[in-house]
């Protein structure tokens, strides 16, 4: 399994790091596709039939969702559409359904699955868009990313040598306090040293990374905290719905929420962080 894990990040992130420095329409497609496939990943772990029209019209909704900061800053109004023209459609949808005792319960579910996958991992998009420059939100997104990045494999490797005490064993078993402090440990030095080798890259560029150090250090902590907060709130989903893993299309990783849990609320805590401590 740690083979499989080590050989899909070794093809994983360089692809990822190549759709983030092009941006539009590459990085774009990339989150909407990780976007509708967590949405359907979800939709399967709460037991959504294939056929259930639901199911369907939810991973339009988080298409939609997903895709939001691209038409939000041309039509505000759009995005108020799509949410009222999607509760209107699933509500009146529900007058037909032939199985009336779970109609509530499935629409619910229709409405979580769209705005927890496709509305979080829309700050993505969000922050890879802000307009300083056209470096400024790309060296953001790589900061915040590798980082998560850093406190998973800090979390995951010190968790494995060094992990005695459980940090939720009614949530996640496996998990633990040295795991999760060494995530938090790799997350800040990682932090460091992610921005230090963007500014010098940048600076070659012509155009420099502007930060301070202590702002590095805090967004280091913030993104340790809420992708560990991210991985504990879908290993819950997960114990309740049955499900060991999300799916297996990530070799080593499970499925796309297996391995993008962290990084749905790291997304939207880095772009409020960059708009309210940075710029």
């Amino acid at each position: 399994m740690l083979k499989q894990r080590v050989t899909t990040a070794a093809v994983g992130v360089p692809l990822l790091v190549l759709t983030i420095w092009f941006g539009a329409p590459w990085f774009t497609i990339l989150i909407a596709a990780a976007a509708l496939g967590g949405t359907y990943e979800f939709y399967r772990m709460v037991n959504f039939d294939r056929r259930e029209p639901l199911l369907y019209l939810g991973l339009l909704w988080a298409l939609a969702l997903v895709l939001s900061p691209h038409y939000l800053s041309r039509s505000p109004d759009v995005l108020s559409l799509v949410i009222t023209a999607t509760m209107l459609i699933s509500l009146v949808w529900l007058l037909r359904s032939p199985s009336r005792e779970k109609a509530f319960h499935n629409w619910a579910w229709t409405i979580v699955g769209a705005l927890y996958v496709g509305w979080m991992l829309s700050y993505w998009l969000s922050l890879r868009g802000l307009e300083n420059s056209p470096e400024y939100g790309r060296n953001w997104v790589y900061l915040a990313m590798l980082t998560t990045f850093a406190n998973d494999t800090g979390a995951f490797f010190i968790g494995r040598a060094r992990g005695r005490h459980k940090l939720a064993p009614a949530i996640s078993p496996s998990k633990t306090w040295e795991g999760a402090i060494g995530g938090l440990t790799c997350a800040i030095l990682g932090a460091i040293v992610i921005a230090t080798v963007l500014n010098l890259i940048s600076l070659k560029l012509g155009s420099p990374f502007v930060f301070k150090y202590w702002q590095i250090v805090l967004l280091g902590f913030l993104v340790s905290i809420f992708a560990q907060l991210g991985d504990l709130v879908e290993s819950l989903l997960k114990r309740n719905t049955g499900a060991k893993e999300s799916g297996n299309l990530l070799p080593g990783h499970g499925g796309i929420l297996d391995r993008f849990d962290s990084l749905i609320f790291v997304g939207a805590v880095a772009y409020y962080y960059v708009i309210w401590v940075v710029m």
